[in-house]
């Protein structure tokens, strides 16, 4: 059995298949693309599925992948077991239609076994296959399998429901005696032990039938087009073929593992913390680079709970510190050959992934302390985390669920799951209270209807009043005076505590009432209770709301009196704000509303609100909604420069708004724009958090050109990178205009940067021509080089053969465990000829023109036989 690296058995598996007519078809990404069925792409035929069902015809109905994976269905095993990971590569071959049984048995035997390619030993391989499949039996007798290592199972049959299903056969290697202590043999297979002796390192299915439900499976109808479906786990096979104890120790994770022990000071003896860790920053580096992103649902807390029971993992090695980045490119180094883009994204993926360790590790260790608590009190009574303590760790200091549970099992505690998950959805309940209450009106529309007990609000005047409780429905209640505004006129509502209980939502009933949704409701009719408004909330809300007044304002002066609010959001973070206009806005009047708006804030103009008749309101020229319905009496606000009915809450004063910078306005339908700004004390603090993706990829260029003015100081060229861009102490929209220039700047940097290292690396290379004259004999040259650039070897070569006159020139240059041909020649040689039989000697293939060509080898180890080949074909 051949020693491979990981790169080359996945080249080796692809370079088989290919050789047998398939398309190569590249690694997809990790986001399924055009299916909501799936948060991961989880399986090397997932992104092949639209073959598979005909909606989409293949280029080629042969395709071989190598395909990147994502798992965590059992998460919990990995770093327990040798072989369980939530990152992996599951390479396969794959007949849409075209060849079957016949073929694709042979096939696996001749890559597994020829001298070839794997070469291992065929005496080392069992395989099961189903009972009844005796073509299957039969096919891998006739190749060259021991009959007593085919092992019939009846689970060895591919169904999932009704649709296509099939007969599989697995391949096993056996790793012999030492890991089989009990001495039970194939029993193991037989039986379905779990077992380190036999390990699968390939399932090939035949999907052939069928199935439906009621019908017995021996009477299943074949297929019109059958196809075949194989995977074979590329870390497994590392773990065979690099003969490692676990898939952890070879080299697609001992680099991390390493990586880890230095940052640890802790020696890896084969601990959990290690494998669980090296595991996880494949998973989040290549989930990050291929678009995904931290969250609390779905995709997004799947990877953010990946990360924190890595974080976990680390404080028990000592690791308290975001130390993760510092593996991102231990990962890209090993990935590298087969995923370069990695490199592209190295930035944001350690961007994200350190803004993330952060967070966690600024609640871990309260959430740590808490679950003390907890697992004290558990040990004293029913050696159970109640679900409301599992929640409560969740939601307050980032502990998911299995985090929770694998703190518990430390202990010998288990956690109530089904508790946890009332929490949970008791949560989600809560946080759309809102919404459901709404679409509960339908359901009590009655109960609601008939509710006519008067509701005063009193939070113009005041954020604090003691009220009486005059209904209650379900989880909310309705006070006699409320000092909470309730959700309408695109302004959100307050927060606050009636009686120290949260009320998480505000709306208004169909007669008027603000309906109070509670975090929990113990109140009855009649309670006296304390209503208190969050005055910092509410403050925050006031500035965003009258800065959209003063934002129309300015475009009605500066765009035209034909703009008009066309819906708007006053939140306590942001105002937005839609209008219409015939044309994009320039930047020029993007910043001429912003200043205008921030003039009228240092005015400081008396913020004034009456109640008057419509009649008599309309006579002030306020503006107001054309689609809105008023009554009688409209609420007036104005603050100098603007005056509009609005019944929302604002400042007192333009002065209290203090600061507004506008992220963004852009287009969100034909003629609709629409406008995102930041107010108050933070708000350009809050303008350049929102900037996070642009300062991710200026950083990026940064690190491009820092990388580039490195490599050419190795390489004793002199180059330089001075990052003197300017922002002159711009805010608001000038800051995000800048930012975009200095984007700009940079990249242009960056390309200049790499053009002049080109030509200089070029021209070192091509400036000591006279070293190479001892090397001619007989109108030829052959030179080995190290660490040369590759991007230079052409040129250099051909120079070689214009001063020297040469009939051919031929580098082999080695870098690391690679190697790359070039060869240049007069034409009385064919210099793909000669790249072609030396990069063969070393593994890889490649060729070129009859002048000029350039190959590339995986055995650096054999490259003076490379060379006295490439030498014989110029005699």
């Amino acid at each position: 059995m051949k020693a491979l690296k990981s790169y080359e058995i996945r080249q080796m598996w692809l370079d088989f298949f290919k050789s047998k007519g398939h398309l190569v078809e590249p690694s997809a990404s990790l986001v399924p693309q055009n299916d909501k069925t799936l948060l991961w792409t989880n399986a090397g035929v997932t992104p092949l599925k639209k073959y598979f069902d005909g909606s989409v015809t293949p280029e080629c109905r042969r395709i071989t992948n190598a395909q990147k994976c994502i798992r965590t269905n059992d998460i919990e095993n990995v770093g327990k077991t040798a072989r369980h990971h939530t990152f992996f590569e599951m390479m396969g071959n794959f007949s849409i239609g075209d060849y079957f049984r016949n073929e694709v048995i042979p096939w696996a035997f001749e890559l597994l076994t020829s001298e070839k390619w794997f070469d291992i030993n065929p005496d080392k391989l069992y395989v099961t296959y189903y009972p009844t499949d005796k073509e299957t039996l039969n096919l891998w007798v006739k190749c060259g399998m021991n009959p007593d290592h085919m092992i019939p199972l009846e689970d060895n049959f591919w169904e999932i429901g009704e649709g296509p299903c099939g007969p599989d056969t697995e391949i096993f290697f056996d790793r012999g005696e030492q890991w089989d202590l009990n001495h039970l043999g194939k029993r193991l297979l037989e039986e379905d032990i779990e077992n380190d002796r036999f390990i699968e390192v390939w399932n090939i299915v035949f999907s052939q039938f069928n199935s439906k439900i009621g019908v017995d499976r021996k009477d299943y109808k074949e297929l019109p087009a059958k196809n075949i479906d194989t995977g074979s786990g590329l870390e497994r096979l590392c773990c065979v073929m690099q003969g490692t104890p676990t898939n952890y120790e070879t080299d697609l994770f001992m680099p991390l593992i390493n990586k880890v022990s230095e940052i640890s000071g802790v020696k890896y003896e084969g601990q959990m913390a290690f494998k669980v860790i090296a595991d996880h920053v494949r998973t989040v580096t290549f989930a990050v680079a291929d678009g995904a992103t931290m969250s609390n649902e779905g995709r997004g807390y799947v990877l953010r709970r990946v990360l924190r029971r890595a974080v976990k993992y680390a404080k028990s090695l000592g690791i308290n510190r975001p130390f993760m980045a510092e593996l991102v490119d231990v990962v890209i180094e090993i990935m590298d050959p087969f995923y370069p883009y990695l490199h592209e994204q190295a930035g944001i993926v350690k961007n994200v992934i350190t803004q993330e360790e952060t967070k966690f590790l600024s609640t871990i260790e309260k959430g740590e302390s808490i679950f003390a608590q907890y697992a004290e009190k558990a040990l004293a009574s029913t050696h159970v985390i109640s679900g409301e303590d599992a929640f409560k760790l969740f939601d307050t200091y980032g502990f998911p669920y299995e985090l929770t549970l694998e703190y518990a099992e430390e202990k010998g505690l288990s956690v109530d799951k089904e508790g946890f998950d009332a929490s949970m959805q008791a949560q989600k309940e809560r946080a759309r209270a809102s919404r459901k209450t709404l679409q509960s009106m339908k359901g009590q529309n009655e109960a609601f209807m008939k509710f006519d007990l008067p509701s005063t609000f009193v939070g113009y005047e005041t954020l604090k009043s003691t009220s009486k409780v005059i209904a209650v429905f379900d989880n909310a209640v309705v006070l006699d005076k409320t000092p909470f505004y309730a959700l309408s006129g695109g302004q959100v509502c307050d927060k606050g505590t009636i009686q120290g209980v949260d009320v998480i939502d505000v709306i208004k009933m169909p007669n008027g009432q603000h309906l109070h949704v509670l975090e929990e409701n113990t109140f009855n009719v009649g309670d006296t209770v304390e209503a208190i408004v969050n005055k910092e909330y509410r403050d925050a809300i006031r500035a965003n709301h009258s800065s959209a007044h003063l934002f129309q304002a300015s475009l009605q002066k500066l765009i035209g009196s034909h703009v008009h609010q066309q819906g708007s959001l006053d939140a306590a973070e942001f105002m937005r704000f839609d209008f219409n206009n015939y044309n994009s806005l320039t930047d020029e009047e993007i910043i001429a509303v912003e200043d205008t708006v921030n003039a009228w804030i240092k005015e400081s103009h008396e913020v004034v609100t009456e109640v008057l008749p419509i009649e008599e309101a309309k006579k002030k020229h306020a503006m107001m909604l054309f689609d809105d319905k008023y009554g009688d009496t409209v609420r007036v606000v104005e603050m100098g420069v603007s005056t509009e009915f609005c019944g929302g809450t604002h400042v007192s004063n333009t002065s209290e708004i203090k600061d507004f910078e506008i992220v963004s306005i852009e287009s969100i339908g034909s003629g609709i724009f629409r406008g995102t700004a930041f107010t108050g004390k933070n708000a350009f603090e809050n303008l350049q958090e929102s900037l996070a993706n642009k300062k991710n990829e200026l950083n990026t260029l940064i690190a491009k050109a820092k990388s580039i003015v490195e490599q050419a100081k190795n390489e004793n060229i002199e180059l330089s990178f001075k990052d003197d861009f300017s922002y002159d102490d711009a805010r608001g929209y000038r800051f995000v205009l800048k930012l975009n220039e200095h984007i700009a700047y940079v990249s242009n940097l960056v390309k200049e940067l790499g053009k002049t290292y080109d030509a200089k690396k070029s021209q070192n290379a091509l400036s000591n021509l006279d070293s190479y004259s001892s090397l001619v004999e007989n109108n030829t040259l052959f030179v080995k080089e190290t660490g040369k650039d590759t991007n230079v070897l052409k040129d250099l070569a051909s120079a070689l053969v214009n001063k020297y006159s040469l009939r051919s020139a031929f580098i082999a240059n080695v870098s690391g465990d690679k190697v790359t041909f070039v060869a240049a020649t007069d034409g009385s040689v064919n210099a793909g000829n000669l790249v072609k039989a030396a990069a063969q000697i070393c593994g890889g293939n490649g060729g070129g023109k009859p002048t000029m060509a350039q190959a590339g080898g995986k055995d650096a180890s054999k490259i003076d036989e490379a060379i006295e080949a490439a030498k014989q074909l110029t005699k």
